[in-house]
C-alpha cells in the first residue's frame, strides 16, 4: 500500500482532530518550561491545514507544500516555523510525484529533521523535537510494510520522550529551566509523539 493523496487528506483529519482534543494537555506542557502556547499553535496550526485540505493537488510535493504555508500563515511561533520547515523539506522530495511507498518514510522524517535542525541550529541530543523525530527515523528504517512502520514510528516517539524525559533540556527556551526540566516531558516532543500516533491511525 502506497501514501498518496487520499492518505494525506486522512491523515489530516485525524491530526487536527487530536489537536483539539490535545489542547490543554500541549499548553500545559509548555506553560511549565515556555510560553504556555504550544496547543494554541498546533490547534490553529491544524485548523488551517484541514480547511485546505480536499483542495490539495494530487501531487504529493504539492500538497505537502500547501500544508506548510497553510500552517505558516497560522501561527509565527517557533514550532510552528520548524513543523512548516520539516513539511517543505519532504515536500521537495516528494515534487511531481503522486504516491510513495511507506518504505520511504524513515527517509522523509531524516530528511525533515535536518532541515529543522538546519534551520534552529540545534543539536541532537538536546531534548527538543528532534530527538523525537531521529528515534522515529531510525526505528522506521527499512520497514517496508505500511503497519509495520507506522507502530515502529510510535514505538519510537514514544521510547525517545522516555528516554529524555529525566534529562535537562540544554536547547531553546526550555534550557532556560534545564534543571527544572529533568522529569518533564519536553513540549515539543510530546508534540510530535502525539502527531505520530494520530498520522499512524
Amino acid at each position: 500500500m502506497s501514501i498518496d493523496r487520499a492518505a494525506v487528506v486522512a491523515g489530516i483529519t485525524r491530526l487536527a482532530a487530536a489537536m483539539e482534543r490535545d489542547f490543554d494537555l500541549l499548553n500545559t506542557a509548555d506553560g511549565a518550561l515556555g510560553d504556555g502556547d504550544l496547543g494554541v499553535t498546533m490547534t490553529r496550526g491544524m485548523r488551517m491545514v484541514a480547511e485546505g485540505a480536499e483542495a490539495l493537488p494530487d501531487d504529493l510535493g504539492k500538497a505537502l507544500l500547501a500544508c506548510a504555508q497553510a500552517f505558516t500563515k497560522s501561527s509565527g511561533s517557533s514550532y510552528g516555523t520548524l513543523m512548516a520547515t520539516g513539511l517543505m523539506a519532504m515536500a521537495k522530495a516528494l515534487k511531481g510525484r503522486e504516491s510513495c511507498e511507506a518504505a520511504e518514510f524513515s527517509g522523509l522524517v531524516a530528511l525533515a529533521r535536518d532541515a529543522m535542525q538546519a534551520r534552529g541550529k540545534a543539536e541532537l541530543g538536546g531534548k527538543t523535537v528532534l530527538d523525537s523525530l531521529n528515534a522515529v527515523a531510525l526505528a522506521t528504517a527499512g520497514v517496508s510494510d505500511p503497519a509495520a512502520v507506522a507502530t515502529a514510528a510510535v514505538q519510537g516517539a514514544r521510547a525517545a520522550m522516555e528516554a529524555f524525559r529525566d534529562k535537562p533540556a540544554t536547547v531553546g527556551r526550555a534550557r532556560i529551566f534545564a534543571e527544572k526540566s529533568r522529569g518533564l516531558d519536553d513540549p515539543g516532543m510530546l508534540a510530535m509523539t502525539e502527531v505520530v500516533v494520530a498520522l499512524a491511525g
